[in-house]
């Protein structure tokens, strides 16, 4: 079994925004601005571009699957210190 890195909070948030870029579904305007470990796994949060209902757009689905690639990237490598 490996061992993760643990990582301060501020230090993982400024990787995965950096990550997130290179990311096939990123869109300008996009940031991670929070994220907490559930169960081993990295939760990334931030803007969902949701519509003046507080229903999902077009954007959200790609924001979704940038977090998604965010936390199967960084996971098994990162622990919140």
């Amino acid at each position: 079994m490996e061992t993760k890195e643990p990582i301060a909070k501020a230090s993982l948030l400024e990787l995965a925004n950096e990550i997130m870029k290179e990311h096939d579904d990123y869109l300008a305007g996009m940031a991670v601005t929070d994220v907490n470990e559930k169960s081993g796994v990295l939760v990334f949060k931030g803007e969902y571009f949701l519509d003046d209902q507080g229903l999902p757009t077009a954007k959200t689905t790609a924001v979704f699957n940038v977090y998604k690639g965010l936390a199967q990237a960084l996971s098994p490598q990162y622990t919140l210190e």
